[in-house]
């Protein structure tokens, strides 16, 4: 029973953290990064390297404990075909952070581009949406019981 409560303990861990992400993802696709479009040209570099550092401090550490509870839950559990999905979204989540988002953030720390603020919106649709749904199933996981 006891390595029973265990895992049910990493499970609800692992979904407050995504949870919190998936809070956080919908607000910048939503309002922070639309807002990029409204920032003064001669100003954008020091706001991009401001919001860089920031938003740093926020999403660096969730996104490594949710990683690593994932990979901890894969690998300890039997949480089945549906979790494996949910870590195939968060695999997915990474490969677009590091592939689209963090190279966008680089070229507009350079630079204002309205066409890389676009595609940094544009390419943030699938974050969003891969968070949202491992959100909804962890949580479905957790009622499941």
């Amino acid at each position: 029973m006891l390595s029973s409560n265990i895992y049910t303990i990493q499970l609800v861990l692992e979904w407050i953290i995504c949870l919190l992400l998936t809070g956080l993802i919908w607000t910048v696709q939503l309002v922070h990064y639309p807002s990029f479009q409204f920032i003064e040209k001669d100003s954008f570099v020091e706001f991009e390297k401001f919001h860089q550092r920031k938003i740093s401090i926020l999403v660096i550490p969730l996104m490594i404990l949710e990683v690593l509870l994932s990979f901890y839950n894969l690998f300890t559990s039997k949480l089945g075909l549906i979790y494996q999905i949910s870590f195939t979204a968060l695999v997915l989540i990474w490969l677009s952070t590091f592939t689209l988002s963090v190279p966008l953030h680089n070229r507009l720390s350079k630079a204002y581009d309205p066409k890389a603020i676009s595609n940094l919106i544009n390419s943030n649709w699938p974050r969003t949406i891969l968070w949202t749904t491992r959100s909804l199933i962890l949580g479905s996981l957790l009622m499941k019981g």
